[in-house]
C-alpha cells in the first residue's frame, strides 16, 4: 500500500478503483419485482442456516482479501498496519463506487471492522495490532464483542467474568451472552473484572481473547424470530497472555466505552428506520386499500420524514468520526433514533394488517411482516437499550441531572 506521501489526484484514484471493480466484479442489476412476485421475507437479523453462514463468510473473505490486496478494503487505515493512510475522502469515493457492483455482502465484518478493531487500534500494545489488525481488515481472521452478561447487559459495569493474574497471564472464567458471529470468530474483545473490591466502574479491564483457546465454549442461543443469530460463550481457565491486555489494569471502561461508541455508530449509522424500505409499506397499503386512510397516509410520513432526518444527523455524525474524532453522544441519537422509527413502522404494521400479521393466511406480503416485528425488540437492546439512550442523551447533551442508581 503506498503512504499518504504518494497519495493519487481524487480523479486518479477514482479511475484506478474503477478498473479494479470492473475487473473484478459484476456491475449490480437491481431486481425490480412487482408485488406478489418473488420473496416477501421482510427482517432485521439475517436467520441463516450454518451452512449458509459458512458460504456467506467464505464468498466475503474472498472478496475482502481482493480488495485489500489491491488498496481498497483499508482506504483511511494507518500503512503500518496495512491501511493506505488517506482521506476519508477517498474512502466515500470508493464506496460509492463499489455500490454500483454486485459484490458479496461483508456483513460477517461488521462486528470485527466498526467495534472491535477501532478499539485495538486505539488501546492495543504493539504486538496486538501488529498480530491483527491487519488481518482484521484483510478478511483473514474474524472478530467479536464479548460484553454483555446474563446479570450485566444494560448495567454492563455491573459484569462479573473474573480475570485473574498468574504472572505474564490472566485466567479468564465466566459467560458472556448476546454475542454476534461468535460462531466463526478467530478473537474477540472481552471486559473483565480484575479488581471486585474496586467500584464497579474502576475494576474491569479488556483484553483480546483467542475464541479457539482451550476453555472457550460458544453455544447458539435461539430468538423468538425462529433463527440463532447471537451466542453464550463460556470461559472456564482461559489463559490470556498479559501483552493482550487493552489498556492499563482496571482501566477497562474506558476501553468499553471507546467500543460502545463505535457499536452505536454503526448500528445508528444507517438512520432512523432506513433498514425497512418505505416503497415496501407504500405498496402494502396501495394493495390493502389503505393508502387513501389520513392516519395510515400520516403514520407513513413520519415514518419517511424521521427516517431522513435521522440520516442526515448520522451522516454529520460519521463525517465527525470519520475525520478524526471521538464517536459521541451523537450516536445514542441515532441509535434511539432508528429504534424509535422501527416502533413506528410497527404500529403501522398492524394498523394496516391486523389479523394478518399475526396469522399467516398464504397471502403474499402480510404474515412475512411478523418477522420483522419479532426482530425489533432485539435491535431496541443491541448497542444499548432505548431506556439508556435517553439517559446518554438527557445526561451529556441536555445536561440533566445524573440518573440516581442502587448503588449509590
Amino acid at each position: 500500500m503506498g503512504a499518504a506521501a504518494d497519495m493519487p489526484t481524487e480523479d486518479r484514484f477514482t479511475a484506478e478503483a474503477l478498473e479494479f471493480l470492473q475487473a473484478n466484479a459484476a456491475p449490480r442489476v437491481e431486481a425490480k419485482a412487482g408485488w406478489g412476485e418473488g420473496s416477501d421475507r421482510v427482517n432485521l437479523l439475517a436467520e441463516k442456516t450454518r451452512a449458509e453462514e459458512e458460504a456467506e463468510l467464505e464468498a466475503a473473505k474472498g472478496w475482502r482479501r481482493l480488495a485489500f490486496d489491491a488498496g481498497y478494503a483499508w482506504i483511511t487505515g494507518p500503512p503500518a498496519y496495512g491501511g493506505r493512510g488517506l482521506p476519508s475522502a477517498y474512502e466515500r469515493i470508493y464506496q460509492a463506487l463499489e455500490g454500483g457492483f454486485d459484490v458479496p455482502p461483508q456483513s460477517p465484518f461488521g462486528i470485527g471492522l466498526g467495534m472491535v478493531a477501532p478499539t485495538i487500534l486505539a488501546h492495543a500494545t504493539d504486538p496486538v495490532k501488529d498480530a491483527y489488525l491487519r488481518r482484521l481488515w484483510r478478511g483473514d481472521i474474524v472478530a467479536c464483542q464479548l460484553f454483555s452478561e446474563p446479570a450485566a447487559g444494560s448495567d454492563l459495569a455491573g459484569l462479573q467474568t473474573s480475570a485473574v493474574r498468574d504472572g505474564d497471564e490472566w485466567i479468564v472464567n465466566g459467560q458472556k451472552v448476546w454475542t454476534s458471529g461468535a460462531q466463526f470468530s478467530d478473537i474477540g474483545e472481552i471486559i473483565c473484572r480484575t479488581d471486585p473490591s474496586a467500584p464497579k466502574h474502576k475494576g474491569l479491564t479488556g483484553f483480546v481473547v483467542d475464541m479457539h483457546a482451550p476453555g472457550v465454549e460458544v453455544r447458539p442461543l435461539r430468538q423468538m424470530t425462529g433463527g440463532a443469530s447471537f451466542n453464550e460463550v463460556f470461559f472456564t481457565d482461559v489463559r490470556v497472555p498479559d501483552n493482550h491486555r487493552l489498556g492499563d489494569v482496571n482501566q477497562g471502561w474506558t476501553v468499553a466505552l471507546t467500543t460502545l461508541m463505535n457499536e452505536r455508530a454503526s448500528i445508528g449509522g444507517g438512520g432512523g428506520g432506513g433498514l425497512v424500505a418505505t416503497g415496501r409499506l407504500i405498496e402494502l397499503m396501495r394493495h390493502l386499500g389503505r393508502d387513501a386512510d389520513p392516519i395510515a397516509r400520516q403514520r407513513l410520513a413520519d415514518i419517511y420524514i424521521n427516517s431522513k432526518v435521522s440520516t442526515y444527523t448520522s451522516l454529520r455524525a460519521m463525517a465527525k468520526i470519520k475525520a478524526g474524532g471521538l464517536p459521541g453522544p451523537e450516536m445514542s441519537i441515532a441509535k434511539l433514533s432508528m429504534t424509535l422509527n422501527l416502533r413506528r413502522t410497527c404500529d403501522l404494521l398492524s394498523l394496516v394488517l391486523g389479523p394478518k400479521l399475526v396469522a399467516d393466511t398464504g397471502e403474499w406480503g402480510t404474515y412475512a411482516w411478523s418477522e420483522l416485528v419479532l426482530g425489533v425488540p432485539g435491535i431496541r437492546i443491541a448497542g444499548g437499550t432505548d431506556e439508556i439512550m435517553r439517559n446518554i442523551v438527557g445526561e451529556r447533551v441536555l445536561g440533566l441531572p445524573k440518573e440516581p442508581g442502587l448503588s449509590k
